[in-house]
């Protein structure tokens, strides 16, 4: 019996000690995950896919020896929706501009410190304090571009497109690539018809899906990434397309042209943002800090084909990229388009409605 109580006493000896090394460890684990210490510390960034390039990641992670989580969204809305669900701790996020004021309406983003901020002064000018974030209290341009018409020069004539309006040429039965978003292919008819992509009285709206409804067609598919594929491979002889894809597409295609309609354009950026999510602030920093440096946005610029935002940047890129005007058009050009602002519910759902209803009818 002597010997059973020493045998118990002895048990509960070791699980006394194994408790206390557990509660040690983990009060370790906290610390380091608090203070970054080796290379524990992470950080997660949520942004468009194909949009960076990889050696950057690896960079910076040897740089800065933090390990970078980067997923990727496929629309401003599920990107929204993740960082209001809360579930993953992004740290870093890049939204659109026309989806940022609803995000600051639910409290989604964290205001940035520009003291911590490296590199503004790169910033081209008539892409900062825009309406939808006045003084960039919340958004660093990342991105910009475009939004036009591709064109196969074997197939149509380079003067044969000029205008939204020459879509609707009868020569052109099956043969346009739109994309599948509201805003984007609905942009086409209320362009050519003089009306603002952001107008939100339904009486001028709906004369604007009547248009486009007799563009049918001549519509051949409605479809997104995959417009790139299809141009590049000569499946079709026109295509909508953001000036970044159309840049892909003309390498692998050079009979393809790009082409900024004369009645109408859309500017857009893309933006640096940090949601209220984060974890490792200090890392969303260095990151931030990280691409704005002029050589690495040189080379993120080269690598995705987008016009990079950052003029000391755009200084180190060829000639005959900052050159050529379909792709850095001219500040008397960019006057006369429009940004995409955001419209609020009741008007993205009547725009949602009456796309859908509009493919529907294809």
């Amino acid at each position: 019996m002597k010997k059973l109580g020493i045998f118990f006493i002895g048990i509960l000896s070791i699980l006394l000690v194994m408790f206390v090394g557990r509660s040690l460890l983990n009060q370790e684990t906290r610390a380091d995950e608090s203070t970054g210490s080796g290379n524990k510390q992470t950080l997660t960034i949520f942004n468009w896919g194909e949009y960076i390039d990889p050696a950057l990641i690896k960079q910076f992670e040897k740089e800065s020896g933090y390990k970078v989580i980067y997923s990727t969204f496929d629309s401003n809305e599920a990107m929204e929706t993740k960082i209001k669900q809360g579930g993953t701790h992004y740290d870093l996020v890049f939204p659109s501009e026309s989806i940022i004021p609803k995000m600051l309406e639910n409290e989604l983003l964290l205001p940035l410190d520009h003291q911590k901020i490296h590199g503004m002064e790169h910033l081209s000018p008539f892409l900062l304090n825009q309406s939808f974030d006045p003084e960039n209290q919340y958004s660093l341009p990342y991105f910009w571009g475009t939004l036009g018409i591709m064109v196969n020069t074997d197939v149509i004539a380079e003067d044969a497109i000029q205008r939204w309006d020459d879509l609707w040429n009868p020569a052109f039965n099956n043969s346009i690539l739109v994309l599948d978003g509201s805003r984007e292919t609905m942009g086409i008819s209320m362009q050519s018809l003089g009306v603002s992509l952001n107008e939100k009285d339904p009486q001028k709206v709906l004369p604007t899906i009547e248009k486009l409804a007799t563009l049918r067609p001549n519509i051949k598919a409605v479809l997104t990434d995959e417009i790139k594929t299809l141009m590049i491979q000569n499946d079709a002889p026109i295509g909508l397309g953001y000036s970044g894809d159309a840049a892909y597409v003309i390498s692998e295609n050079p009979a393809i042209k790009y082409i900024v309609p004369e009645d109408g354009g859309v500017i857009w950026t893309d933006n640096f943002a940090i949601p209220k999510t984060v974890k490792n602030l200090a890392g969303a920093y260095d990151f931030i800090n990280f691409m704005l440096r002029p050589e690495v946005a040189k080379q993120n610029a080269e690598y995705v084909g987008y016009a990079t935002p950052n003029e000391a940047a755009k200084a180190l890129l060829p000639s005959e990229v900052t050159e050529d005007e379909t792709f850095y058009p001219t500040l008397e050009a960019i006057e006369k388009m429009e940004h995409y602002e955001y419209l609020g519910q009741k008007t993205v759902e009547l725009y949602n409605d009456l796309f859908l209803e509009w493919k529907m009818g294809l």
